[in-house]
């Protein structure tokens, strides 16, 4: 009984786990921050290229 206590108590492999588990978590995070960023640039690109096309096709015809 003992020994299985000690194995139980020795054993690091569900630490490991937790571990890889924040960094994937942290790595997630920092992905959704920097794409949210992105997001933000993009759309007013999109919504430039928009207006941009509205003008000319107004003064176009």
């Amino acid at each position: 009984m003992l020994t299985t206590i000690a194995k139980f108590r020795d054993d690091e492999n569900g630490a490991t786990a937790i571990e890889y588990g924040l960094i994937v978590a942290l790595i997630g995070i920092a992905m959704m921050v920097g794409l949210n960023g992105v997001a933000g640039a993009t759309n007013n690109m999109w919504t430039y290229v928009a207006d941009s096309t509205t003008e000319a096709m107004q003064k176009s015809g």
